[in-house]
């Protein structure tokens, strides 16, 4: 094999979805390192090339094959209109684990209070082509602007609506600005070209990787549970711990004691203890996890 088909190119999203990002391949096994000299920065696996590139353009040059694969919104990628395969969805952001909104928004006094209030209007926005589609199903003809920031400042000086991005909608509060409609909610996705799922070697690699970040994902606000306790107030204990899985019960040699190790939320946590203690468990340990594997 030549050393371009055992190389994967990867992209990944600057911007506020870097951090995140690359905190979930460190838990995935992969340290990446340089990203604040470089839009190339290193990874500790050779047969991985990153590229950072603003979330918007990913899809795109993924679709054209000049990436094999990268992690990217599912709202850029409909906006692109890109033709790509989706292997796996991960909720999170900078904020939070919730998806994020691409709403409609209005000053709070406008007279518009439908979507069909917006016919003739002038809309700012960066998803153009989001926008449109969505009016478009709606019967709705607009004129809408792309906005290259700032766009909740534009309103009703410059336009008459715009459609931007929300995790919690303190940004839209803040600036005097009403929700009228949801057009899209979006999370990162993993996304492949699809000359490169035809490629065997590729293909390995990008499901490994998807593998690896699915688990990292999976065991994000979760924590691994292990006590002792004896046998017979074991049933009672079972009765009284939530379990991701059947906790794994072990006999401790020559006693009439048994091991108990589970997996549950991180924020039960704080509650579930005492109860387990009052319960009989001893020699209670919580560690954190890299990955849960299905």
């Amino acid at each position: 094999m030549t050393a371009a088909s055992t190389t994967l190119r990867i992209g990944l999203p600057s911007g506020s979805l870097q951090e995140p990002t690359f905190a979930l391949f460190a838990k995935a096994g992969f340290n990446i390192s340089g990203a604040s000299r470089s839009y190339k920065p290193s990874v500790d696996d050779p047969e991985l090339t990153i590229r950072l590139l603003r979330a918007q353009e990913i899809s795109r040059y993924v679709q054209h094959g000049f990436l094999d694969c990268g992690l990217t919104g599912k709202d850029w990628i409909a906006n692109n209109g890109s033709d790509v395969a989706v292997l796996a969805e991960m909720t999170f952001s900078k904020v939070s684990n919730k998806p994020t909104r691409w709403v409609i928004a209005v000053p709070e006094d406008s007279n518009i209070k439908t979507v069909q209030d917006l016919q003739g209007k002038v809309i700012a926005t960066e998803a153009v082509e989001m926008t449109r589609s969505f009016l478009a199903k709606h019967g709705v003809t607009a004129e809408v602007e792309f906005s290259w920031g700032a766009t909740e400042v534009k309103v009703p000086d410059l336009v008459d609506a715009i459609v931007d991005v929300t995790e919690t909608g303190s940004s839209l509060r803040a600036n005097k600005l009403r929700i009228l409609e949801t057009i899209m909610e979006s999370s990162p996705q993993f996304i492949a070209n699809h000359g490169a799922l035809k490629d065997d070697w590729k293909k390995a690699k990008i499901e490994k990787l998807v593998l690896l970040l699915q688990g990292a994902f999976a065991a994000r606000d979760k924590v691994g549970l292990k006590m002792n306790l004896p046998e017979g107030k074991l049933i009672d204990l079972l009765k009284a711990l939530p379990s991701l899985r059947n906790p794994t019960v072990s006999h401790l040699a020559g006693s009439e004691w048994v091991a108990v190790e589970t997996i549950i939320d991180e924020s039960v946590v704080r509650e579930i203890i005492p109860q387990l203690k009052a319960l009989g468990a001893e020699g209670i340990i919580e560690y954190p996890l890299n990955k849960v594997v299905y």
